[in-house]
């Protein structure tokens, strides 16, 4: 057997495969409508965090994931901050039967991603002259998860 053919006979033999081509930025935005003024004080914000996910086909097995976090802070009444970030990345997913994909895309993607979101939240948020925000990490599987339980309740009392 030449080696050619070994080197096929392999890449037959792996089954499914998940390759993660580009990390990117896709939008980030950051507003403190209320400095410096709320800032005063004593610092005890009540933070609330917002997750998403949209993929975009982008053909030959490659889609793209874009990850949306919008993080609200307020004092009060009063918004401290928003932070919205978008992180997207490019994964190539081939050899997937088309039942295991909205699993894949709606927790391995967004797992991936959700590092580099972070990254980015505490960034924006420490730029803008507030004590930097650390998210915690999130399971996107249990969150998936809540999801489905809540959809089929709502479909069972309609």
């Amino acid at each position: 057997m030449n080696e050619e053919t070994r080197d096929t006979a392999a890449a037959a033999d792996t089954g499914p495969q998940i390759g993660l081509q580009r990390v990117y930025l896709k939008d980030a935005s950051f507003e403190a409508p209320n400095s410096p003024g709320i800032q005063r004080g004593e610092w005890k914000p009540n933070v609330t965090m917002n997750l998403s996910t949209r993929t975009e086909d982008l053909g030959d097995n490659r889609i793209e994931v874009v990850l949306e976090i919008s993080v609200e802070a307020k004092q009060g009444d009063q918004v401290a901050f928003l932070a919205e970030v978008q992180q997207a990345g490019v994964f190539l997913l081939d050899g997937f039967a088309p039942a295991d994909m909205p699993q894949i895309l709606a927790i391995f993607c967004p797992t991936q991603l959700y590092p580099y979101a972070r990254e980015v939240v505490a960034d924006l948020v420490g730029k803008g002259g507030f004590p930097q925000l650390h998210l915690q990490p999130v399971n996107f599987e249990a969150v998936v998860a809540q999801a489905q339980a809540q959809q089929e309740a709502e479909t069972a009392q309609a």
